[in-house]
Order: C-alpha cells, then sequence, then structure tokens
C-alpha cells in the first residue's frame, strides 16, 4: 500500500490531468448544455496540458535561456513542451471562442442550448 502512495505522489500530475481528463469527457457525453459542453472540453484541454508541461520539466534543470553561450546544453529544460503548450493554449481558446460565438448563434435562432431539445427543432424543420 505504501508503495502504491508512493507512486501516485510521485506521479501526482500524471494523476491530476488523468483524473481532470475523465472529469472532462465525462461532463462531454452527459451534459444537454452546449455550453456546459464547451466547458467541459476546456477542461480536457486544461488536463492535457497540465501533462504534457509536467513531463516537459525536468528536476534540477532550469529554463532554456542561455546566458553562457549554450556550453553545457544538458542542465537545460527542453523548450519543445513548453512551446507546444504555449500553441495549443492559443488553439484551445479559438476553438472555445468559436464554439460560443456558434452557441449563441443557436439560441438566437432556436431558443435554447440544449441538446435535446434542439434535436427535436431540428427534426420539425426538415418535415
Amino acid at each position: 500500500m505504501t508503495n502504491l502512495i508512493n507512486e501516485v505522489i510521485d506521479n501526482r500530475y500524471a494523476v491530476t490531468a488523468v483524473l481532470l481528463f475523465v472529469i472532462g469527457l465525462a461532463n462531454m457525453l452527459l451534459q444537454p448544455n452546449l455550453i456546459k459542453k464547451v466547458v467541459a472540453f476546456n477542461i480536457m484541454d486544461s488536463a492535457t496540458f497540465l501533462m504534457l508541461a509536467s513531463r516537459g520539466f525536468v528536476e534540477g534543470r532550469v529554463a532554456a535561456v542561455l546566458t553562457d553561450g549554450g556550453a553545457d546544453v544538458s542542465r537545460y529544460v527542453n523548450p519543445i513542451p513548453a512551446g507546444l503548450v504555449l500553441t495549443g493554449i492559443v488553439v484551445s481558446v479559438s476553438v472555445s471562442a468559436f464554439s460560443l460565438a456558434l452557441i449563441q448563434r443557436i439560441y438566437a435562432r432556436y431558443g435554447t442550448v440544449e441538446l435535446g431539445e434542439l434535436l427535436k427543432l431540428t427534426k420539425k424543420e426538415k418535415v
């Protein structure tokens, strides 16, 4: 039991990321409200960013800001995961903004953001 607790503590960021991702996925599948689905998607994104950032960090190394001409690159953290996280955040914000704008248009046209009601309304329009 102590071994398991030590593993969870050593991998706390990965465990947190998995829990956040599962929470977001469950809400994406179970929530009928479109706005809540966007929030759940953002939770899933945050879990992915946490996992990438935590795996990119190496204990005992410093940020890749070269002050000594880069003589000993083994003491620096790889900057690529941080760049991927920043790029992902920009894409995530853009997708969220577009999704919310689309939901606003859906609400203006149909008067609801509940998925079940929208499906009923769109079936009536087709008939």
